[in-house]
């Protein structure tokens, strides 16, 4: 059978997909894994309920990423196949759900509803002669794919060798079908070009039936790659357009490892380190389920909720180039059963996060630490209040850059952090002001052999002068992060 095997879009907010995929369209979450190429990556599929090929699509989660921009070299819708006589249906329950949509309108003779997911990406509900399990059922499966091409004729030429065959042109798309789908395309040649991001189709995959069909393909093109993805074998290539396209064998199947499609996170076979991914990767709940909202605060944030919570929460202030669940595994070994709340850092240097900016290696941009550390003093405010956080139980664990903000933060806002672990830290402000720290506990840990080390006295000197219960410790190390750091938080807090 030709067509499409599924189509992988990327998305920055995994909840909301979620919502949008399962809750409002109704599709199954048949897989969700860590990412083949990109561990840390959450790879979700939604389909039928047996995750069948020509139902599938995936998103690749860039959570809290940027966005791309459609252009020619992208696949810029998804249709999926409805009843004809549920166009009406469908149309009521966008309404209600508060979606903007647009239709129903008439392509190539069947009538079609346009809206957008959360992310922006244009999904097209096509009514089609196909059986009618009843309302409210999700779509049946892929009606097709929009393609932007710069050299269409060429496109079409390529997608011939997978089963496509011109089906008629209308507006300025031309239609090739296959035995159960069709591939639009529109000649988008003159227009910018497409950029990776969230928001954006990344690529569209092809059914072939077996492994020899994708090696045949693999011997008569260019430049291509294969890779197992355990669930089928990719072979991934560019048409003379410059559009991604893959082959995908209909087998061994989303069911392969595991008899409830989708229930369980699968880490691919090849990586090893499972417990620290399963902390960076981003969670979500599915509809009808429990759920924490996400709240829209200052600082882009990831929570981590274990599943035996004791209702102490530890915020995480990465170091430079880092993000918001970089400190997730170092955490979760020093307080197993604490809710692990990361921020990322809003102010960037040659492209890297930071929560200040700095002016040369030990010189700062002291009025950027003052902006950031009173957007950090809305944050805390607004995370205590939605997250239901008991302010008591809340711990900073800051690293290098994030450590020298949770001191900055400490002199501007006394009285907001009360209990602190500070890894490689130094005194960020010039002047520190005077401040009444009384109230707080903290743990300073500097290495021996880490060159910023000479400048950790100057901070424990000032938290010591201002009132603060300081253990200020130096251990083996470099500024590298070193068990010796674990040992010492855990027993530390343990002790709070």
């Amino acid at each position: 059978m030709s067509g499409l095997h599924h189509v992988t879009a990327i998305t920055r907010d995994v909840q909301a997909n979620v919502d949008f995929w399962m809750g409002f369209l109704g599709l199954s979450l048949v897989k969700q894994t860590a990412g083949f190429e990109d561990a840390e990556q959450l790879h979700l599929f939604y389909g039928d309920a047996t995750g069948a090929p020509g139902t599938l699509v995936s998103f690749l989660v860039w959570q809290g990423g940027a966005p791309g921009r459609v252009g020619h070299g992208q696949a810029a819708e998804i249709a999926l196949a409805i009843p004809r006589a549920r166009i009406g249906d469908w149309l009521t329950r966008a309404m209600q759900h508060g979606l903007s949509v647009q239709g129903p309108v008439r392509e190539f003779g069947a009538p079609v509803l346009r809206l957008r997911d959360p992310d922006g990406i244009i999904v097209k509900l096509v009514g089609l002669e196909i059986a009618d399990a009843g309302w409210p059922a999700a779509p049946a499966h892929l009606a097709g794919v929009t393609l932007w091409s710069g050299d269409a004729a060429a496109t079409a030429e390529f997608l011939a060798r997978f089963g496509y065959a011109p089906a008629g042109s209308e507006g300025g798309v031309t239609r090739l079908r296959s035995d159960r789908d069709v591939l639009d395309i529109r000649d988008a040649a003159g227009f910018v070009p497409g950029i990776p991001g969230t928001g954006v189709i990344d690529h569209v995959a092809l059914r072939v039936p077996d492994r020899a069909a994708l090696e045949a393909h693999a011997r008569d093109l260019p430049d291509t790659t294969t890779h197992d993805r355990l669930y089928f074998v990719s072979l991934y290539m560019r048409d003379p357009a410059g559009l991604l396209i893959e082959a995908a064998t209909d087998g061994p199947g989303m069911a392969v490892d595991e008899a409830e499609p989708g229930r369980t996170l699968r880490v691919p076979p090849h990586f090893d380190d499972t417990t620290d991914l399963r902390l960076r990767l981003p969670q979500f709940a599915r509809p009808g389920e429990e759920r924490r909202p996400m709240r829209d605060l200052p600082f882009i944030h990831r929570l981590y909720t274990p599943e035996d919570p004791d209702g102490s929460t530890v915020i995480l202030l990465h170091g430079t180039g880092g993000n918001e669940t970089d400190l997730m595994p170092l955490a979760h070994r020093i307080a197993p059963r604490a809710t692990l709340l990361g921020l990322r850092g809003r102010s960037t240097e040659e492209g890297v996060a930071r929560f200040f900016r700095r002016l040369n290696m030990t010189t700062f941009d002291q009025a950027d630490i003052r902006a950031e550390a009173e957007a950090f003093a809305a944050f805390w405010q607004g995370a205590l209040a939605a997250y239901d956080l008991d302010p008591a139980r809340v711990s900073v664990l800051g690293y290098s850059n994030g450590a020298n903000f949770a001191g900055a933060v400490m002199a501007l806002h006394p009285g907001l952090i009360r209990r602190a672990v500070l890894m490689r830290p130094m005194l960020a402000l010039d002047p520190v002001p005077e401040a009444d720290l009384s109230g707080l506990r903290v743990l300073t840990l500097q290495g021996a052999r880490d060159p910023y080390g000479a400048h950790a006295p100057a901070l424990n000197d000032w938290l010591a002068r201002s009132g603060a219960d300081l253990d200020a410790r130096v251990i083996a190390a470099g500024h590298e992060l070193a068990q010796a750091d674990l040992d010492a938080a855990k027993s530390w807090l343990a002790q709070a």
